[in-house]
């Protein structure tokens, strides 16, 4: 097991431990800088934290909030992770419209991820060749070892210099727009949330195989990286216990 790995009963418990873990890490990062930065991930187990979130007072009026990656549909289709995250978190929470910082999934692929590239440079104030460093980057991992929108075999997985791209997904034979390696690798702070039976197998390779991000993408930034926590349900984790 991974030093930074915390195993709990359930996916409700291990989402409300990766929350409360978030309102930590914003806090200290609030007590010495303007404001903090927010990437989030969707899913059925990141919906329970979202709710959890919505239920805590907090100072949202300095919190930007961003998406680690998004499929390419419109903000109101079932799919989007933006729509996900408005009902369960940014709605309830009266999280302030102007620090929410989406993905155009409705425009084509890479007018979308160009737009959000343009965003991020925009609020985080960065020069034309510079990575933007998230405080807080949330993410999760599919039966498949993909994070983000990084799928085993993803050319992407080698760039380290571009902040976002569109990237087609066969699997699923859609677009997305994703973070790349190079942004997820410099966030201050990771925190991986997975649960259920299907990433038990997932987690044992990407905790016990060698690096190697194009076959287990959930690599980027956890294989011995500094900052990462692991916030899993027992069923998740139970080959690596």
């Amino acid at each position: 097991m991974s030093l930074n790995s915390l195993v709990y009963a359930d996916a409700q418990s291990a989402s409300s431990a990766c929350a409360a873990r978030i309102f930590e890490l914003l806090t200290e990062a609030l007590e010495s800088q303007p404001f903090a930065t927010l990437a989030v991930s969707g899913g059925t187990t990141p919906k329970l934290m979202f709710a959890d979130m919505a239920k805590t007072r907090f100072d949202w009026s300095r919190v930007h909030l961003f998406w680690v990656d998004e499929r390419g549909v419109p903000p109101t289709d079932s799919q989007s992770n933006y729509k996900l995250t408005k009902e369960n978190f940014i709605d309830p929470a009266h999280f302030p419209t102007a620090n929410v910082h989406r993905v155009q999934g409705e425009l084509a692929p890479e007018t979308a991820a160009q737009r959000y590239v343009d965003e991020i440079r925009r609020v985080f104030g960065l020069s034309a060749s510079a990575l933007p460093r998230f405080d807080i980057v949330h993410r999760g991992m599919g039966p498949d070892a993909h994070t983000a929108s990084l799928f085993p075999g993803e050319s992407l997985i080698d760039d380290r210099t571009h902040i976002a791209a569109a990237v087609y997904v066969e699997k699923f034979q859609q677009w997305r727009v994703t973070l790349l390696p190079g942004v997820l690798e410099a966030a201050r702070h990771t925190l991986m949330l997975a649960a259920g039976p299907d990433k038990a197998e997932p987690l044992r390779a990407v905790l016990r195989e060698p690096y190697d991000p194009h076959r287990y993408p959930s690599q980027i930034a956890t294989y011995n990286g500094q900052g990462v926590t692991w916030f899993l349900d027992k069923a998740a984790a139970r080959l690596v216990e």
